[in-house]
């Protein structure tokens, strides 16, 4: 029934589907698994470590605090955000002749997706390189400008011929990109 204030049914935004999506193609939070949520707060800290210079401690205290961080794979976040801090010289070497402009141009979104990405590489080898490009083109979408997730994808795919040769060449070989 229809009340002068209320809107009628035809005036309401379509139904969004159960896919797990948002209407943006981001993923609810909801179907997020842990390491994807140790991601999302890994990139969180790395922001305020790059914007804000704050301490890892701080960031930590911070994050463990959040929404949904209890929902987080804690192991993995610990492993992405000291890692990324302490080794953030030796990702930077690795990322920046693959850019084509000055690392202070690259937003510290991306710059943090991609130091991300790249540790993953290294260090997580048991996720397997097309997981790892995909999970952080999806939070390049999520969190950084609007053709940052393309950025990211090109420098990061760069990357993976080197730092996960084997893995790539095998992927590649068998009908992958």
């Amino acid at each position: 029934m229809s009340t002068p204030n209320s809107h009628p049914a035809s005036t309401r935004p379509p139904r969004q589907s159960r896919t797990g999506l948002t209407s943006t193609g981001a993923r609810k939070a909801a179907s997020k698994s842990g390491r994807a949520r140790a991601r999302e707060f890994a990139l969180q800290g790395l922001y305020q470590h790059l914007v804000g210079r704050n301490a890892l401690s701080d960031i930590e205290s911070f994050t463990q605090d959040l929404a949904g961080f209890a929902k987080a794979d804690r192991p993995h976040f610990d492993k992405l955000l000291q890692g990324c801090i302490g080794r953030a010289d030796a990702l930077d070497a690795l990322i920046v002749p693959m850019l084509d402009r000055k690392l202070a141009e690259i937003s510290p979104i991306e710059r943090a997706v991609m130091w991300l990405g790249v540790f993953e590489f290294e260090h997580c080898l048991d996720v397997p390189w097309r997981v790892v490009l995909n999970e952080y083109i999806e939070l390049a979408k999520e969190f950084g400008g609007t053709d940052g997730h393309k950025y990211v994808n090109a420098v990061l795919n760069g990357l993976a011929v080197s730092l996960r040769a084997d893995e790539v060449r095998a992927d590649r070989q068998t009908g992958g990109r």
